[in-house]
């Protein structure tokens, strides 16, 4: 990945917030990398390096900012958005697969050797697999020093350290001071809630519309798996090691989140996954500019800035969802799903979160969002007979289909997947045509450039706002908004 020393010198002097996560800067006389943003005096010319990516700093034998907190800093929206090796291993890495399958692991799942991998990884990001990975420990790590009561041996292996040992020269060679001396100079205590209760901010780039995200999710939330209640977005998870649930609540500047987890190994996996939920990684300011030039979109751009795509934290959920949905209202797909859902999902000690023996007491059930449990698996609704899926008969075959091939590992809806390769072995599947395998790549695959023409909501919004509505001249016009028209459609739906 290529930086322009002025372009990036001239975002640190303005101390520009949008550059967060894009890159780092590397300050060599005092040993510390910041964000762009970072309110200290501008560096001198001289004694500036610029980093791709933390990990990189982090290899030059920097170590982060106490001050502006690099490491917290919104992830790039490049890495994101990107469907080639290394954005697909960005997003596994931060999914996770590294500490739990190693770079073998990682390797295997995008197809190539672990040589090279490594060698892309490093051309891109100035940094390997491994390196990156340490880097998300360390921010793991903080975070449960700074907001949980746990032992730092309890830390340390719950952040995918190997040992003790790793895990205290990692955290000294990387903010500089030890873990004990960390979680003092911060005076925090847990919070509350219980042991398995973890709160922490997920930070974004301005502008966002919290609104139209709450709105979008409000309207398809399915009893007992979300909700959406006094501006705070509540839904239980299915992550690597166990259950859990969140709450995410938007906030000025960042996502107020409070995690609860069955096994604290899932933080990392949690976190990427709520992020790439509310589409916090992404540059609104690029995005809506590029939209804005189309005049028929502009006023709804300069009214609502910072719209977000909503993803999926279950990319298998997301394409029953779309299954689900073909040719009904979003009402009618909420009730079959949630009868199909009664029928597949039962309560056992995996859906609970947390787990007695690895976070302490059971929630209070009368609390916001207690009691709710992760969407289906595909083992869960292959298992279920005919009479759960109130729907025609060929879409339940699609369904079955999807599911025996997402548990048998031919179809790949994760986000680190290969987004060519899904939709074609999608479309493959008889009773999913263009759509569905569009809106699961939008949602599931979080591709920001797809455009669902035929769509009924889209094409009423493009109506709306005075643009063709034929899906074959709408879908014409359109090429003007790439490569942003998955957030296109997001914004004709609001308009419809």
């Amino acid at each position: 990945m290529e930086l322009d020393f002025e372009r990036c010198y001239r975002a640190v002097d303005s101390r520009d917030q949008r550059f967060d996560g894009w890159f780092y800067t590397g300050v060599t006389s005092t040993g510390i990398y910041c964000r762009p943003s970072c309110p200290a005096t501008t560096p001198k010319r001289q004694n500036v390096r610029f980093f791709p990516s933390a990990a990189a700093a982090q290899g030059a034998g920097l170590r982060a900012c106490r001050r502006c907190r690099p490491d917290a800093a919104p992830g790039s929206p490049e890495w994101d958005a990107r469907a080639d090796v290394v954005g697909r291993a960005m997003r596994l890495i931060a999914d996770g697969v590294v500490d739990r399958a190693g770079v073998p692991g990682l390797a295997a799942r995008l197809g190539y050797t672990e040589r090279h991998l490594h060698r892309m990884l490093r051309a891109e990001l100035g940094a390997g697999p491994l390196a990156l990975a340490r880097a998300q420990r360390a921010q793991t790590a903080r975070i449960l020093v700074e907001t949980t009561g746990l032992g730092m041996a309890e830390i340390a292996f719950a952040a995918g350290f190997g040992s003790v040992r790793q895990f205290n020269d990692t955290v000294r060679e990387v903010y500089g001071t030890t873990p004990s001396e960390l979680r003092i100079t911060r005076g925090r205590r847990p919070a509350a809630g219980g042991a398995g209760t973890i709160t922490l901010r997920l930070a974004y780039r301005p502008p966002l519309h919290a609104a139209a995200l709450l709105d979008f999710l409000a309207l398809r939330a399915l009893p007992g798996v979300e909700e959406v209640r006094d501006g705070t977005y509540h839904r239980g998870l299915r992550l690597p090691h166990g259950a859990g649930t969140v709450a995410l609540t938007p906030a000025d500047g960042h996502v107020a989140t409070t995690l609860r987890l069955a096994d604290m190994r899932d933080l990392a996996p949690a976190v990427a996954r709520c992020r790439r939920l509310l589409d916090l990684d992404a540059d609104p300011v690029a995005v809506d500019a590029d939209l804005a030039r189309d005049p028929t979109l502009a006023p709804a751009v300069r009214a609502e800035p910072g719209v977000r795509l909503p993803h999926a934290v279950d990319g298998f959920e997301m394409a029953v969802r779309a299954i689900t949905t073909q040719q009904i209202s979003l009402r009618s797909a909420r009730t079959t799903l949630t009868h199909l859902l009664s029928a597949a999902t039962r309560p056992d000690i995996d859906q609970e979160a947390p787990v007695e023996e690895t976070a302490g007491e059971p929630f209070d059930q009368h609390e916001p969002g207690a009691g709710l449990r992760a969407f289906a698996s595909a083992e869960e609704v292959l298992a279920v007979d005919d009479s759960a899926f109130r729907m025609p008969g060929a879409r339940r075959e699609t369904i079955r289909a999807v599911a025996r091939a997402v548990a048998d590992g031919s179809l790949d809806l994760d986000p680190g997947g290969d987004r060519e390769e899904a939709v074609r072995r999608l479309t493959a599947l008889p009773g999913i045509g263009p759509w569905t395998a569009g809106y699961v790549a939008m949602r599931a695959l979080g591709d920001p450039d797809v455009f669902l023409p035929t769509d009924l909501g889209v094409r009423r919004g493009a109506a709306a706002l005075g643009q063709p509505d034929d899906p074959k001249t709408l879908d014409a016009y359109a090429d003007r908004w790439r490569p942003w028209r998955s957030y296109a459609v997001i914004r004709l739906w609001r308009a419809a």
